[in-house]
């Protein structure tokens, strides 16, 4: 009897134990939860590395002086739930805020963002430099070649010509330049796919990849937003005519590097796969980035039966139906340009 008494008072004190255990925790939980930290200055900058963890997050905010206890911070991690779902990123903490608004601000992703704007009518050969100049940007292809680059995205069997949409990019510290390129492709296929699903009927186009190509040739065309779908309109026509398109930018593409600022005859007889002046259709891959307003011109061509068009040295262009008008034209504009420059 006295041994079961013994038995059931240690049983109880324990239970007084754990209790009282249990209700400090909470109550240093609670107090952590909901108190002011105090940093050792107004504001700091934190980094959370690409595929770190809860513990480790906690270790340098401990090291940082942003909080004092690191296993406070994991238990109401865990508590809450969010012990997966911290995201990397540059965050800018400041004084007065609470542990629980540092999990919010982790798991929401708030973090400093910076930009890169991506040029309509770029190469993707000038893509790829000014993401190698990006500062933020962590290099993990220097060096690569396309076929590696494409590889390495996940798409190893495409040309990488055309396939990422050209726009203003906001992304946080830690971003990679695979990480900024699969971002880029994969809106240039939602747009793309919404666009194609949408076409007018009646055209020649064949897929959505011959659509980025003469989407591509049209926004390297012209400048001019207005007109894109009137040069959309002579390309158009000549396809079904089966004319050569006879565009200059496929020419100067098929140069590459070799281009030095001026198209002479010669290089209009030089038989490259992207000299549309002696072969027929597109080209075998688009020449450059194309805007969504590109895109729509292509798939959404003007009603026109126009066959030509010359620059008028303004950025706009002049549209002609016969070869003799157009031929007017050229005349007219090339004179006007050298009157200009005399």
């Amino acid at each position: 009897m006295k041994i079961g008494r013994l038995i059931r008072r240690l049983f109880n004190w324990c239970l007084l134990a754990v209790f009282v255990v249990t209700a400090v925790i909470v109550f240093q939980l609670l107090r952590f939860q909901h108190d002011d930290i105090a940093l050792p200055q107004q504001e700091t900058i934190f980094l959370i590395k690409s595929g770190s963890n809860i513990k480790s997050i906690a270790q340098d905010l401990t090291m940082q002086k942003i909080i004092e206890d690191p296993w406070l911070f994991i238990l109401l991690a865990k508590v809450k739930g969010v012990e997966t779902r911290v995201r990397a990123g540059e965050y800018q903490i400041e004084s007065g805020q609470t542990a629980d608004d540092l999990l919010e601000q982790f798991t929401q992703g708030s973090s400093i963002q910076y930009s890169l704007t991506v040029i309509e009518g770029w190469t993707f050969r000038q893509m790829l430099a000014a993401i190698a100049d990006d500062p933020i940007i962590e290099q993990t292809l220097t060096g690569k070649t396309n076929e590696q680059i494409m590889a390495q995205l996940g798409y190893p069997d495409q040309h990488p010509e055309g396939m990422f949409f050209p726009d203003t990019y906001r992304f946080p510290k830690g971003t990679s330049d695979t990480d900024f390129l699969r971002r880029a492709y994969q809106v240039m296929q939602k747009h793309l796919n919404r666009e194609w699903s949408q076409r007018d009927g009646g055209l020649l186009l064949k897929s959505s990849y011959d659509a980025l190509i003469l989407a591509s040739i049209i926004e390297k065309e012209t400048g001019a937003a207005f007109e894109r779908p009137l040069i959309a309109a002579v390309f158009n026509e000549r396809l079904k005519r089966r004319m050569r398109l006879q565009t200059d930018p496929t020419i100067i593409y098929g140069l590459g590097e070799n281009f030095d600022g001026n198209i002479r005859f010669r290089d209009l007889k030089k038989d490259t796969p992207y000299n549309t002046y002696l072969h027929a259709g597109l080209t075998p891959t688009p020449i450059a980035l194309p805007g969504l307003e590109a895109i729509h011109a292509a798939l959404h061509p003007a009603e026109s039966e126009a066959l030509y068009f010359v620059s008028k040295g303004d950025g706009t262009h002049h549209f002609s139906q016969t070869l003799q008008e157009h031929n007017d034209a050229v005349n007219r504009y090339q004179l006007k340009r050298r009157n200009k420059d005399k």
